[in-house]
């Protein structure tokens, strides 16, 4: 029988570093042909938004699609359904909102892991919100992180994060009183926010650094000024159909000639080392993610496995 998982029993079956391997077997799938995605899609309803997000890996043997809503008064709500891709038979449907929390903080995990300085150590991230705790556990689960810096425009919400991710992580989080100080100084710079407006100016940003630009989801939104791609050696994207379609951190520098689509890579590529991730060790790279279907399948799949081996889920009384 198919079996129903829960965020619950997400967080018993798979780790962040769990899921930062199952990224790297997604990425290289990809790159090897033995992966497919297509760009989400979208209806609107009176109160919010219902997306579709589909994928499949062909050596795992599944396909699936995450569906979610947004932006509805009582928040947002995650689904895979997944399927075996030779029969066709419902394996499960995972409950992924934690799923979607660690493939996004994992693949900014594998970013990092190829485009960042091996030596790096310090951390500034701006945003403090649902989502920044799993970016802060992605880098840290590829580079020695021994201390991170935190702004959100909520001092509050700052200081919190900061005690929750010491404790978590057993290093040094510090709340910062600035974006800039944030960043200042350090060798990677996350982004994770809802501002329409930059975040991270390029008169920050110093040799070496590493950038993961991970929270505006919209052509109208942006974290980064143009600044900042004029100033980066190298921009990767988790896909680059997903960019063009919703990338305002890139669309509106290459809609004014700082940038061509050409410059852009895909990760995959990165990954599998034939595509440079960082060119020298001055270089500032810079990761946009904007989360494909393919990667929600990959780590329900992953969950699904575990679950059958540790005799975890509730089985649905559906034929299969």
């Amino acid at each position: 029988m198919p079996l129903l998982l829960t965020d619950r029993e997400v967080n018993q079956l798979m780790t962040m570093q769990d899921c930062v391997g199952v990224m790297e077997d997604m990425l290289d799938q990809a790159h090897r042909g033995m992966a497919w995605l297509q760009p989400r899609s979208h209806i609107r309803t009176p109160q919010g938004y219902h997306h579709i997000m589909p994928g499949a890996i062909l050596d795992t043997g599944v396909v699936g699609l995450k569906v979610y809503t947004a932006r509805f008064p009582g928040g947002s709500r995650f689904l895979t359904v997944l399927h075996d891709s030779e029969t066709g038979d419902l394996l499960a449907l995972v409950q992924g909102g934690r799923c979607s929390q660690l493939r996004t903080g994992a693949i900014s995990g594998v970013a990092t892991r190829h485009m960042a300085r091996e030596g790096a150590s310090v951390v500034g991230i701006i945003g403090t919100g649902a989502q920044a705790r799993a970016q802060l556990e992605g880098t840290c689960a590829v580079r020695n992180i021994t201390s991170v810096r935190a702004f959100d425009i909520i001092p509050e919400k700052a200081e919190e994060f900061a005690a929750q991710m010491s404790d978590l992580l057993d290093i040094e989080v510090t709340a910062a009183e600035s974006a800039q100080a944030c960043v200042e100084g350090a060798d990677i710079a996350i982004t994770m926010t809802t501002s329409p407006n930059p975040v991270l100016f390029g008169e920050w940003l110093e040799p070496g650094m590493h950038l993961s630009i991970m929270g505006s989801n919209h052509w109208t939104r942006r974290e980064v000024d143009n600044d900042v791609i004029s100033r980066v050696d190298t921009i990767v994207v988790d896909n680059l159909e997903e960019a063009k379609r919703y990338s305002g951190d890139l669309l509106f520098s290459i809609d004014q000639g700082l940038v061509r689509w050409e410059q852009v890579h895909e990760l995959a590529p990165v990954a599998a080392g034939q595509t440079a991730g960082r060119p020298s060790e001055d270089s500032v790279t810079m990761f946009k993610s904007h989360g494909i279907g393919v990667s929600d399948v990959a780590a329900a799949a992953f969950v699904y496995k575990r679950a059958k081996e540790e005799g975890l889920g509730s089985e649905l009384p559906l034929n299969a």
